[in-house]
């Protein structure tokens, strides 16, 4: 073997590579700031949309509260009256105002209550019956929940018909129980309480897909531990379930009531658009001493005042949800 090839070949080293560029430093608070317009950049489209669509009819529902605004205001033979807080002090005044609120307040407490504890059922059962079962229920729900109002009312006019109600005829094969003929519009409670049915009907469904994806969250581990330690049923659900639920059951409430307080066209159709008074609720008002009165301004200050009570709602939730949000 020669001597040139038993040398060891000198190591090159590699060459040197000049340093990155520097790149110069942001200041925080400048970093934050274009940071915090990334968002509302993002929601702009959205806000312009609802500016448009809603900005209008609230400034216009504003103005006509403060004004004397009928029909010949409407096809421009007067020009509308500034009367400042007329409408308001008249309304305020009213007794009938005032029952109708309180009629409000109940149906939409019943409404939300009665869906609250019908759709956390129905949810809990979804849990302990078998797949297929559980699909038939869901199956069920969304084609309750995509019907129709329209369609649904008229489907429960049938069913409580004073002649051929499907409802009578089956509470009459009880012993001791004639409904045949019975009618359930004649007096407003009775009357209410079925519109009230529908109401629950039409949103157990959507309460019902809420609360099963939010149960799914909950760690089997803990209704675990809680057996463990002696709770029952309703024990694990009172401390394990219901404390992981409260953000969706306050946020679930909070739609319901905002939903059931703005109830319109269930009593208007159910009671062939014309409404008697121990039916009227605030919309139903709102708009009857708009479009049947003819007294815009009048209606237009009903629409504001229940505005008003929505809001005071809304802000019940958000306090409930920065207080859950502090907790967490």
């Amino acid at each position: 073997m020669m001597s040139a090839d038993t040398t060891t070949p000198a190591k090159v080293p590699p060459p040197r590579q000049a340093p990155p560029p520097r790149v110069p430093d942001v200041p925080r608070r400048q970093r934050t700031s274009r940071g915090a317009g990334v968002p509302w950049l993002l929601l702009a489209p959205c806000l312009l949309i609802l500016a448009l669509v809603m900005g209008y009819p609230l400034v216009r529902l504003v103005t006509l509260s403060f004004q004397s605004f009928g029909q010949s205001q409407l096809w421009g033979f007067k020009p509308a009256e500034w009367i400042g807080f007329d409408n308001f002090s008249g309304i305020l005044g009213d007794g009938e105002f005032w029952g109708v609120v309180v009629r409000t307040i109940v149906f939409a407490a019943g409404s939300v209550i009665f869906t609250m504890v019908a759709g956390m059922a129905l949810a809990l059962l979804q849990q302990k019956v078998s797949g297929w079962v559980k699909t038939l229920i869901n199956v069920v729900l969304v084609a309750s929940w995509g019907m129709p109002v329209i369609v649904a009312t008229t489907v429960f006019k049938w069913l409580f018909d004073s002649d051929y109600g499907v409802f009578n005829a089956l509470l009459s094969k009880l012993p001791g129980i004639d409904m045949i003929g019975h009618n359930w519009f004649a007096s407003g409670p009775q009357g209410l309480l079925v519109i009230m049915l529908l109401v629950v009907w039409g949103a157990v469904p959507f309460v019902v897909i809420t609360l099963s994806a939010g149960l799914t969250q909950v760690p089997q581990e803990l209704e675990e531990a809680a057996r463990l330690d002696g709770a029952g049923a309703w024990g694990v659900f009172r401390y394990v379930t219901l404390p992981i639920l409260k953000p969706i059951i306050v946020m679930l409430t909070t739609l319901s009531v905002i939903w059931d307080m703005g109830v319109f066209p269930q009593v208007f159709v159910m009671r062939g658009g014309h409404p008697e008074a121990d039916f009227q609720l605030l919309s139903t008002y709102s708009y009857d001493r708009a479009f049947v009165v003819n007294d815009y301004g009048q209606g237009s200050a009903i629409a504001l005042v229940t505005v008003v009570l929505l809001l005071g709602v809304v802000a019940v939730y958000m306090r409930q949800m920065l207080q859950i949000g502090e907790v967490e």
